[in-house]
């Protein structure tokens, strides 16, 4: 049977690692099993933060890839000073008072000069590339995902010239995100975001979103069709390790200066204090960028020496430590815009069997899913008794060799359930 083709323009892609990429490469992964023949446009020269080869091992040899060059910034930026342009560009940046005046240049230059962000130089480029390719292999739809959001402006003006139809999937929000308030945007830079992130939502033929609170807040914004597509979980040839000896509690990912939860440090400062057994048993294991604001906490509190930071791991290594770890930590920033926000690797951890105990601000989506699965408790960042019980019953099952998750539910976050839903978008008007 003849599938239908469909023109996916993205920017992270294998070998890139982080969480960025996991979204399409499983779509990718899973839709020829529905009737779709992706093809991914992707740039030939991308500057990523986070290499991870063994995500290579997920792309098959039977998907087209199409690339491109791309000039980016980063780079450039990198000649004043490559410590503070890489790590700008994993989205740490340091609070406004402890910003040097390169981080303040750099992050001004960018917020106002490069919008809507810094991949905006390949919009020209790929139009005129892919308008002629879009004719020649007779493609029908297209679909952009961002961040970057530069990539919505080429589906945008591929929708204008080819008459495709566009789908535009949103991994995060443009201008509700948290970050944005650390670009330094001048009046003028703010408005244009908000008039085209605008125009996007209103040309779009169909709009996807990650979580309920974007597509509320979309919906203020667009008449046209938004669906919930979630990220999800995939089952992997990583099998499962023995659980720690000790009572490990990991947290996967980057940890920024703003997801800083003082009040999990405190709890903690006491439970080594009022309990020899847990001082004994406790450690905590970062994987990932950690800022030095987030150290900085943990030694006030005198954490220091419990501390185990392995930074960035491949993505099936990662998964080794979500296994293995007795509690999996989740943060997410305390304020109104990360309410949507739900980290991918939520739905890794929801499959580990291994409790989660998640620290957010109230009403938030990452609450409803793990109250919905029952894979862990959810807490405000007020709620310092609450958490200091819940991580003493954690430790005591822990002692009794009964602490695990009991999770219901789980299947429709499922990485190929998820692609089925997606495919019915692309393939409802064929």
């Amino acid at each position: 049977m003849t599938k239908t083709k469909v023109l996916i323009i993205a920017y992270y892609w294998p070998p890139a690692g982080g969480p960025g990429v996991q979204r399409w490469l499983k779509f990718v992964k899973y839709l020829p099993e529905f009737g779709v023949e992706p093809i991914v446009y992707v740039p030939s020269n991308p500057s990523y933060p986070i290499i991870d080869d063994t995500l290579l091992e997920d792309v098959s040899e039977d998907i087209t890839i199409i690339k491109q060059p791309i000039k980016e910034p980063y780079k450039f930026a990198g000649f004043l000073s490559k410590s503070k342009s890489q790590t700008i560009s994993k989205g740490i940046i340091p609070k406004k008072k402890q910003q040097t005046p390169i981080e303040k240049l750099m992050l001004f230059v960018r917020g106002n000069f490069f919008i809507p962000d810094a991949r905006k130089s390949w919009i020209r480029p790929s139009v005129q590339y892919l308008d002629t390719y879009i004719n020649d292999y007779n493609i029908k739809t297209i679909i952009t995902t961002g961040p970057p959001h530069s990539l919505h402006l080429i589906g945008m003006e591929l929708q204008k010239r080819a008459g495709v139809r566009w789908i535009a999937d949103f991994r995060d929000p443009w201008t509700t995100i948290g970050y944005h308030k650390q670009l330094k945007l001048t009046k003028f830079a703010k408005q244009k975001h908000k008039n085209l992130e605008k125009k996007v939502l209103q040309s779009a033929d169909q709009v996807i979103v990650t979580s309920q609170v974007t597509k509320k807040e979309f919906s203020n914004i667009t008449n046209k069709p938004i669906s919930v597509i979630t990220n999800g979980y995939d089952r992997n040839s990583v099998g499962t390790p023995p659980l720690d000896k000790k009572f490990t509690i990991a947290h996967i990912g980057s940890l920024l200066s703003k997801r800083n939860p003082e009040v999990l440090w405190q709890v903690l400062k006491e439970l080594v204090a009022e309990h020899a057994d847990f001082a004994k048993d406790f450690e905590l294991h970062f994987i990932g960028s950690v800022s030095e604001e987030v150290l900085d906490s943990l030694k006030n509190n005198r954490l220091s020496n419990y501390i185990n930071n392995h930074s960035y791991v491949t993505h099936n290594k990662a998964i080794e430590f979500q296994r293995k770890s007795q509690v999996l930590l989740l943060i997410e920033i305390d304020s109104e815009e990360t309410k949507c926000i739900i980290p991918g690797k939520l739905f890794e951890y929801m499959v580990s069997n291994r409790p989660i105990l998640a620290i957010g601000p109230q009403a938030s989506d990452i609450e409803n899913v793990i109250k919905e699965t029952n894979t862990g408790s959810y807490f405000n960042y007020q709620d310092h008794d609450a958490i200091k019980n819940t991580l003493l019953n954690f430790y005591k099952a822990y002692q009794d060799g009964s602490l695990q998750s009991h999770a219901i539910g789980l299947q429709k976050y499922n990485r190929k359930t998820l692609t089925e839903t997606l495919s019915k978008l692309i393939l409802w008007e064929l």
